[in-house]
């Protein structure tokens, strides 16, 4: 057991362990965790190495076992951390506790102790992060409804104490953006980046102030500069080089948008992790969903990917996107376990899975169905409350679009008008135009839709003319001319 209370960690915060050079290594792993870079695992066990008996790195471990989908290794640390407690300080017991939390699936037991947690040690970046985490992942079970406002409210509160912070600004960066304080969130990104370069959280939320300005030229000027420096095989990886595919997706580049998905995000390519299916999923989605076509590469990896969405219990988020490729595989097996499931958390009391997750992939499944009337009935609700599955805006920006085309399929034009009307008032976006001409000359508006589909041509120049999207745009432009 390890005796007093002696060395600190970079946060200023005490550490129960006799070795100091265990805690270099510790230190590493976290800032290897919190900036998302490659192998924190790696340095968090060569501090277990020097002290098996510190048992903050053994929660350390825990937590990476999370992120990685390792259910298994994540329990066995935790439980290791849990043992070694009684000996370690209260600060580092209270942290061991909310992963431990976490790993049992407590999530919004964990998110009340780390609140708690936060108001004494509010420099603990480690429980802030983790806080995050619970908040993107719906809180795995209890949504958080508007939880960028929450996020950010938990930020503000502890920022007094974090602003010398390189990953605590990255993490301020993100609350801002996803409250629309697009300028700010920037500032305090830029900032962290100047701290430490290789930070992918911060160049994150640079990749997210560009993605909601509709700048994505910028977006893809940045992002596919950073990235080249970034390690591959980093998990967090695939998530940028989703973000990057978005951008090249939404300048016309849809063979470099596909280019990436074969090189950096195929699931039969990259390693698999819960957050990568998200990626794979939503992309492929999108293809199909833009193009009215199947995406040049096989859904059923993706499909293979999500499978344990159909009878595990999990994140709204990931079973939002396995509904994706359950529906557009045409898993009518799957599909339905994944309701079945759903529905039996519904009865039992999970008011998300009643009120949000359930519609939503029902709403999903009768989309992929093409019974679009349906699918405007379930989703049309969920689009108010969207936030409480977690994840960005960026990310659920795919069911967003999915109900903009069921509104446009089940010919509801009037919606359609007034969602487009909405997000052009919000950003810039060819595709949107693209969208809203097609509504216009829908509803029989020739010169308004002349006018929209001009305006798309212009923008989209230098674009992949054999892209099922593009193809889209010239065809319309040749009925309407």
């Amino acid at each position: 057991m390890n005796e007093g209370v002696r060395i600190k960690d970079r946060f200023g915060l005490p550490l129960s362990t006799h070795s100091q050079v265990a805690v270099d290594h510790w230190q590493e792993g976290v800032d290897r965790m919190l900036s998302q870079d490659y192998a924190p695992e790696e340095k968090l066990q060569q501090a277990l190495d020097i002290d098996e008996g510190f048992a903050l790195a053994h929660g350390c471990q825990a937590y990476v076992g999370m992120i990685r989908g390792d259910a298994a290794q994540a329990k066995a640390s935790s439980d290791r951390a849990r043992e070694l407690a009684p000996g370690v300080s209260d600060r580092e017991k209270q942290a061991i506790e909310a992963v431990g939390l976490w790993v049992d699936g407590k999530g919004p037991q964990s998110l009340a102790l780390i609140r708690e947690h936060l108001k004494e040690y509010p420099r603990d970046g480690l429980m802030s992060r983790l806080a995050q985490r619970l908040f993107m992942l719906g809180c795995s079970g209890a949504g958080v409804p508007s939880f960028p406002g929450e996020l950010l409210e938990m930020c503000n509160s502890i920022a007094p104490h974090c602003m010398d912070d390189w990953s605590f600004l990255s993490q301020y960066s993100f609350a801002h953006h996803e409250t629309g304080r697009l300028d700010e969130a920037l500032k305090l990104a830029q900032r962290s980046l100047d701290m430490r370069p290789t930070n992918a959280v911060a160049s994150h939320s640079v990749t997210h102030v560009y993605f909601e300005k509709g700048d994505a030229s910028s977006g893809d000027d940045f992002l596919g500069n950073w990235i080249t420096c970034f390690d591959k095989r980093a998990p967090y990886h695939v998530h940028l080089s989703w973000h990057l595919a978005l951008f090249r997706l939404a300048l016309g580049h849809y063979q470099d948008a596909v280019g990436l998905y074969e090189s950096d995000i195929r699931p039969s390519v990259v390693a698999k992790s819960p957050t990568s299916l998200s990626d794979s999923a939503s992309l492929m989605w999108r293809l199909q969903l833009y193009g009215k076509t199947p995406p040049p590469m096989p859904w059923e990896e993706v499909r293979d990917q999500a499978a344990p969405a159909a009878d595990r219990n999990g994140p709204a988020f990931r079973d939002a996107h396995a509904a994706l490729a359950f529906g557009a595989c045409g898993d009518e097996v799957a599909m339905s376990q994944l309701v079945d499931r759903l529905g039996k958390l519904a009865d039992h009391g999970n008011a998300l899975a009643a009120e949000v997750t359930l519609p939503l992939v029902q709403g999903i499944s009768a989309f992929a169905q093409e019974n679009y009337s349906e699918s405007v009935r379930l989703l049309e609700p969920q689009m108010m409350q969207l936030e409480r599955i977690g994840g960005s805006h960026a990310q659920r920006e795919v069911f967003e679009d999915t109900m903009l085309e069921a509104y446009l399929r089940a010919e509801q034009f009037d919606k359609a008008q007034d969602m487009l009307d909405e997000r052009l008032s919000r950003r810039a976006s060819v595709r949107d135009t693209f969208w809203l001409g097609r509504n216009q000359s829908a509803v029989g508006n020739a010169e308004a839709a002349k006018s929209a589909i001009s305006d798309v041509l212009a923008r989209w120049q230098d674009v992949d003319r054999a892209s099922p999207e593009i193809s889209n745009v010239t065809e319309l432009a040749s009925v309407l001319s």
